[in-house]
């Protein structure tokens, strides 16, 4: 029984020290109902930070939408570029076949041109060798002439002394007629021989042959001589006519090859006007897609050096993307969607890390129910709000003008504007220092927070 009295003494005198304390206690704190107020207050607080982890999630959803406009934004750009590289290869073939033309038009120009030229050749061979013919034909027919006069003179001489002509068809004739005649007179005439005696008598004087006979073969000789010459006179004629005819040919065979070799020039000349016209206008065009291909090519290199830029700086995971692609590579146009998919995720990692860290530092306790001994939480801290950390400075929105623009499709102009501004402000801000994330100080925070609580349940 004194035990148990002593025991009893003991407790009650516990009893009173912890009513003692827990008076000073709640003397301190404030009052009784401070658990009450500070339940109130944390939920208070926790539908505050509700509502900025419902304005956090908005923001997140509108960067995730922007980020899916960028995409497609890309998307357009690798299919422009596509399209320019095959437009540049189509205009670069045209290109080679306007030349390969030119080269066959030249070459087709060039031998028009020797042909021409053998023409003209064999013109003058052929005018020389006229010109040659002719006079030889003139020099021979001189000869002829020559010797025609004289065989004339001759002759003349002969008939003169012989009273006879020469012996062509009306010669013939009339020396037939002649001879009728003869015959009539000698019927008549009787003195006839007498006149044929003293004829050959001249003959015989003046030629001094005394045969007759000789003198028929000499004379009928000198007349097939005559007849030979007469005959050689009507060929070269003839051959000088044939010659003529061929000297006419051959002008209008030189005519017709001046008037086809100013056609060729022509022809020549309007083809290579047209070709010059078609190439100066394919390589304005070619030098148009080239400027345009190389802007685009500008544009998104910027962005591969951007996206390599930003996974290297939000410290990606980059065995995810070799073992992805297959070997380790960099930002290229095949896999920058890849490269994007991998940058959203860690994107939303950070992002979550943060609206967490946050929450944890705006809170000053856990909020919970009071004890039975009436312990409370201390007093809360003044809420500050959350903001997402932004993934780079380089990346950073063009102002609030433009986020709160009506929501519209854009059209190609105002499209190639955006990007030509966004490129203009990352290459600004890739001068500047890059944005890292550091999570050490939230993290120790997180730790402290969480060695805090294991001291106070110690404690308790």
């Amino acid at each position: 029984m004194k035990e148990q009295e002593g025991m009893q003494k003991e407790l009650d005198a516990k009893i009173r020290e912890w009513e003692r304390k827990i008076k000073e206690h709640h003397k301190n704190v404030g009052g009784v109902n401070t658990g009450t107020q500070h339940t109130t207050e944390s939920q208070k607080i926790q539908h505050v930070l509700e509502n900025r982890l419902d304005q956090a999630k908005k923001r997140f959803n509108e960067y995730l939408g922007q980020n899916a406009r960028l995409r497609d934004d890309i998307e357009s750009y690798r299919n422009e570029h596509h399209k320019f590289e095959s437009l540049y290869r189509k205009l670069e073939k045209e290109l080679k076949n306007m030349r390969k033309d030119m080269a066959e038009v030249i070459e087709s120009s060039t031998a028009a041109y020797e042909s021409r030229d053998d023409a003209q050749a064999k013109m003058v061979m052929l005018q020389e060798k006229s010109d040659k013919d002719l006079q030889q034909h003139n020099a021979e027919m001189k000869e002829l002439v020559r010797v025609i006069d004289h065989d004339r003179k001759l002759k003349e001489f002969m008939s003169i002394k012989g009273q006879d002509r020469q012996e062509d068809p009306q010669l013939v004739v009339w020396r037939q007629r002649k001879a009728v005649e003869l015959e009539k007179k000698k019927e008549s005439q009787e003195d006839s021989v007498e006149t044929y005696e003293e004829a050959f008598m001249r003959i015989r004087d003046l030629t001094g042959q005394e045969d007759i006979d000789v003198l028929v073969k000499d004379f009928i000789k000198v007349e097939d001589t005559n007849f030979a010459l007469f005959n050689y006179v009507n060929e070269q004629n003839n051959e000088i006519d044939k010659l003529n005819e061929d000297i006419i040919e051959i002008q209008k065979e030189i005519e017709n090859f001046k008037k086809q070799g100013i056609e060729l020039e022509i022809q020549r000349k309007q083809i290579l006007k047209g070709l010059e016209l078609r190439q100066t206008k394919a390589a304005q065009q070619a030098d148009e897609y080239g400027q345009k291909h190389r802007e685009v090519s500008k544009i998104l290199d910027q962005l591969k050096s951007s996206i390599d830029s930003l996974f290297n700086k939000i410290n990606c995971n980059r065995s995810v993307i070799d073992s992805m692609l297959g070997a380790a590579t960099t930002v290229t146009d095949t896999n920058m969607i890849q490269y994007l998919g991998i940058i959203e995720q860690k994107t939303n990692e950070l992002l979550a890390i943060q609206a967490y860290c946050n929450a944890k530092d705006q809170e000053k306790h856990e909020p919970r129910s009071l004890s039975l001994l009436g312990e409370g939480p201390s007093p809360p801290q003044q809420p500050h709000p959350v903001v997402p950390p932004a993934v780079g400075d380089e990346y950073e929105s063009e102002g609030s003008d433009e986020e709160e623009e009506e929501v519209r499709p854009f059209t190609r102009d105002e499209l190639e504007n955006r990007v030509l501004k966004t490129v203009k402000k990352r290459e600004v801000a890739a001068t500047k220092e890059g944005f890292q994330y550091d999570l050490s100080g939230a993290r120790e925070k997180a730790m402290k927070k969480k060695d805090g609580k294991k001291v106070e349940a110690v404690n308790w």
